[in-house]
C-alpha cells in the first residue's frame, strides 16, 4: 500500500471542497448482500425497479472496474440554514441550488486529473449517484460515519447533510476503517415519520415522503393524505430532528446557494407556477428529476 497516494488523494479532495475522504478495499460487500437481497424481497423498493438490476455490480466494485483495489468515498456538504417562506410548499435542502450532479462529477473529474498528473496511469471510474454503487456502505466502511436508524450516514462532527460520490481505481491504498454506530437509544427520526417508513435501520422507500414526491410515477395513495407535512419534492424531517444535525455547518459552495426567486415563493407562487415558470426556476436543478407534471401532481395532493 501506498501511504503517500491516499495522503495526496485526500489533500487534493480537501482543496476542491470534500467535506471528508476515506478509503476503503474494493472488495465483495458480504455484510451488506443479505440486508439488501431482503429489502428486494420486500418490495421496500417500491417503483424503482433499477434497484434490482445488476445486483452482482451492487455488491462487487472490482465488476465496475476490473482490477480494482480501492473504493475513495467523499462527502459534500449542502447543508443551508437559508428557509423558504412560511407555510410554502416545501423542498428538500439538497436541490435548493445547481444539481448535485453537475457540481460533484466536475469535482471528481478534477481529482481524478489530479491523481493521473501526480501517478501516472490508472484506471477508474467516478460515481454520483448514477451507477449501481451502494455509495453508504463504502462511506461506512471508510471510516466517514455510520448508518443511523433512518439509514442515512451520520458524521458525529458534521450530521448528515451530504452528498456521498465514489472513485473506484485500480490502485492499491492505504484503507481506513469503520467507526461505531452513536444512534444510542434515539429515535427522534422515526418517532417523527409522517408516513411510518422508518424501522430501526431499515426503511420502506414505498412510503417515503421523498419516494413518493419523486421517484413515484403513478398517483399518491390517498393513504397518505394529510400526511406529507407539506413537502413537494424530497423530505428533510428524519435528518432535520437527528439530534447529530446539530453540528452541520453551512456549505461553501457557490452553486449550492439558494435561489432567491425559490426562497421567496408563497403558497400562492407554487399553486399558479406555470411549466414557463418552473423551467426558468428550476433550470439545473435536482426538482427537475420529478418534471413540471409531477410537481404539479405534488402540489394538488397537498392541496386535496
Amino acid at each position: 500500500m501506498n501511504i503517500n497516494y491516499s495522503q495526496l488523494i485526500k489533500k487534493s479532495a480537501k482543496n476542491l471542497g470534500f467535506l471528508s475522504c476515506g478509503i476503503s478495499k474494493a472488495e465483495f460487500l458480504e455484510d451488506e448482500a443479505p440486508r439488501f437481497e431482503k429489502w428486494l424481497n420486500e418490495q421496500k423498493h417500491g417503483q424503482m425497479a433499477y434497484m434490482e438490476n445488476h445486483y452482482d455490480k451492487r455488491l462487487d466494485p472490482r465488476l465496475l472496474v476490473p482490477g480494482a483495489k480501492s473504493v475513495v468515498s467523499l462527502l459534500l456538504n449542502y447543508y443551508t440554514d437559508e428557509h423558504q417562506v412560511e407555510g410554502a410548499p416545501k423542498i428538500s435542502k439538497y436541490a435548493y441550488g445547481t444539481d448535485y450532479h453537475f457540481v460533484i462529477k466536475e469535482k471528481l473529474k478534477q481529482l481524478f486529473q489530479i491523481l493521473q498528473e501526480e501517478i501516472g496511469e490508472i484506471n477508474g471510474r467516478v460515481f454520483v449517484d448514477s451507477a449501481p454503487v451502494m455509495d453508504k456502505a463504502w462511506a461506512g466502511r471508510s471510516g466517514l460515519g455510520w448508518m443511523g436508524k433512518n439509514t442515512n450516514l451520520i458524521n458525529k462532527k458534521v450530521g448528515s447533510f451530504f452528498f456521498i460520490a465514489e472513485m473506484i481505481l485500480d490502485l492499491k491504498l492505504d484503507y481506513d476503517t469503520p467507526v461505531t454506530d452513536h444512534c444510542g437509544t434515539c429515535t427522534a427520526c422515526i418517532d417523527s415519520c409522517p408516513t411510518g417508513a422508518l424501522t430501526p435501520y431499515n426503511i420502506d422507500a414505498s412510503r417515503c415522503i421523498s419516494y413518493l414526491t419523486i421517484e413515484l410515477k403513478d398517483q399518491i395513495p390517498s393513504e397518505f393524505q394529510n400526511k406529507m407535512d407539506d413537502w413537494s419534492f424530497g423530505c428533510d424531517i428524519c435528518q432535520d430532528v437527528c439530534p447529530w444535525n446539530r453540528f452541520s455547518k453551512p456549505h461553501s459552495e457557490p452553486l449550492f446557494e439558494p435561489r432567491t426567486e425559490l426562497l421567496e415563493f408563497t403558497k400562492k407562487d407554487w399553486e399558479e407556477l406555470t411549466e414557463t415558470t418552473f423551467d426558468i426556476i428550476f433550470k439545473n436543478s435536482a426538482v427537475k428529476r420529478t418534471r413540471y407534471k409531477g410537481l404539479k401532481r405534488n402540489l394538488a395532493f397537498l392541496n386535496d
